[in-house]
């Protein structure tokens, strides 16, 4: 699937550019005049405001002039102009073709074990049980919280989960975080994020049968009357479908928002996506994290009870 579509507004011309510095050098000017009568005429109210205000007019007249001095030179313009493919690009290594997402999934997974070896054999050999100090507090509290939070929704088997639900939501991070370098993170492809969900599939039918057996977990399936069971059936099917596509549609969602900002604001983008990217590479995957780890942890909790 494409998104492609460019309003054109034209080039840049000397003239604006001329104007934009011309701005610029005027605020910066006068914020200068503020400053100095400020430091040789005495702290008053009044030249207190009137430099802040000439400050931020200066900032804002800097950003417009650097915008306008990277649109004339690099010709570019404002617009929509954004290519999307659902699926990754493909890339050819060692005569096999292999999507983006899953090359930057293995990295990013190699990354993850790096830093477990590292933790494991350079630093948790020095942990000292009595007095924790510095990392060894951020990693107990770490560990701790993630077990406690396991540990209250699918109680016994908190031990066994815990660890993968803090490895998968390390992974979920790190993905964001590539985002961060331009890559189409993993989790934005819909085959990573359907893996994800069929793993969780296959730990809710593992665990269910593990606490009620085989025919236990059909007969669950069964209640509170047979006549549900099919839709038991279709609904337990549609659970990975439903993590995969929650999970792919909100990261393809903010990847999507980011391009259209940049493409419409072109060289006035300037900071601009930076100070976006923190919620949409930051804070919301975090929140993608967390709902995707609870909802797994859910209907576990469903299979068991």
């Amino acid at each position: 699937m494409y998104i492609r579509e460019m309003v054109k507004t034209g080039t840049t011309t000397t003239i604006e550019l001329a104007v934009s510095a011309e701005t610029f050098i005027i605020a910066f000017i006068g914020y200068c005049i503020a400053r100095f009568r400020l430091r040789y005429k005495g702290k008053t109210k009044a030249l207190k405001r009137n430099s802040i205000l000439l400050l931020a007019v200066t900032i804002i007249s800097a950003w417009f002039f650097i915008g306008t001095l990277i649109n004339y030179m690099l010709e570019t313009e404002s617009g929509l102009h954004v290519e999307f493919e659902m699926f990754s690009e493909r890339v050819s290594i060692f005569g096999f073709s292999f999507a983006k997402t899953s090359v930057l999934m293995w990295i990013l997974t190699g990354i993850a074990l790096v830093i477990c070896l590292i933790f494991r054999f350079v630093i948790f050999p020095r942990f000292d049980p009595d007095k924790p100090h510095g990392i060894q507090n951020i990693v107990e509290l770490a560990v701790e919280a993630t077990e406690n939070f396991t540990k209250n929704i699918v109680g016994e088997y908190s031990t066994a989960l815990a660890p993968y639900m803090f490895s998968l939501a390390l992974f979920m991070i790190l993905s964001a975080i590539s985002e961060l370098f331009g890559c189409r993170p993993p989790t934005s492809d819909l085959t990573v994020t359907l893996a994800m969900g069929l793993i969780t599939f296959a730990l809710i039918n593992y665990y269910g049968i593990k606490k009620k057996g085989i025919f236990g977990r059909i007969k669950g399936l069964a209640k509170p009357t047979p006549v549900i069971f099919p839709m038991k059936i279709l609904s337990d099917i549609a659970v990975p479908v439903s993590l995969a596509c929650r999970l792919f549609g909100n990261m393809i969602g903010g990847m999507i928002v980011m391009e259209l900002l940049k493409s419409v604001l072109g060289g006035y983008a300037v900071g601009l996506p930076a100070v976006a990217g923190l919620y949409f590479n930051v804070f919301h995957p975090l929140i993608q994290t967390y709902i995707f780890i609870i909802l797994s942890l859910t209907f576990i909790n469903e299979a068991i009870e």
